[in-house]
């Protein structure tokens, strides 16, 4: 009785253990990153359009006076450090303020930057939409001149060419960090 009664607890650990492993999230699958936005011509830009390519976005606005176009400058001279294998890589610039960043003005924005960038906008749902599959956060700020600032998370997520997240882009880590996590993602 005793022998089946260990037995029975082995299966019934052996069976649970099985469930578990089945319906448990597979760690080694990348987290799925769904969004559609538009480019700054009118054309629809997908989340799909990226598979089996590196990339990294960059969530932002045009009215920041500071972070954003201090990153996009340090991108810019990052793209170009690293050469042929920055050909690999898609950047993005997501604007978080749909209320402001027209196409039109996006287009004159990005001008200033690599022209590799691609800039993607889309209404209030389709932003948020884009920002949680990111796990980026936004926020809208009143300012005292009743106009409003956002606030927004300041990296830059990378995202391997297999669909995983690689990691953020810091624009406080030295110079020479912020090089080798591009030249791995280009690479991926």
């Amino acid at each position: 009785m005793r022998r089946r009664t260990l037995i029975g607890l082995f299966m019934g650990t052996a069976a649970a253990g099985v469930l578990t492993a089945v319906l448990a999230p597979r760690q080694d699958q990348p987290k799925q990153r769904v969004f559609t936005l538009q480019t700054v011509d009118g054309k629809r830009f997908q989340s799909a359009d990226l598979a089996g390519k590196p990339y990294l976005v960059f969530f932002g606005f045009t009215h920041c006076p500071d972070v954003c176009p201090t990153t996009l400058f340090e991108l810019t001279a990052l793209l170009k450090d690293i050469g042929p294998a920055a050909d690999r890589i898609m950047p993005f610039f997501v604007s978080i303020d749909p209320e402001r960043d027209t196409a039109e003005l996006l287009k004159l924005y990005m001008t200033s930057f690599d022209p590799r960038i691609i800039a993607l906008r889309g209404d209030a749902l389709q932003t948020k939409a884009a920002a949680d599959a990111f796990s980026a956060f936004y926020r809208k700020m009143p300012t005292a001149s009743d106009s409003y600032t956002m606030e927004h998370t300041a990296g830059l997520f990378l995202v391997r060419a297999d669909g995983r997240l690689q990691g953020m882009l810091d624009m406080h880590e030295p110079r020479e960090t912020r090089l080798q996590k591009l030249r791995l993602l280009a690479a991926s």
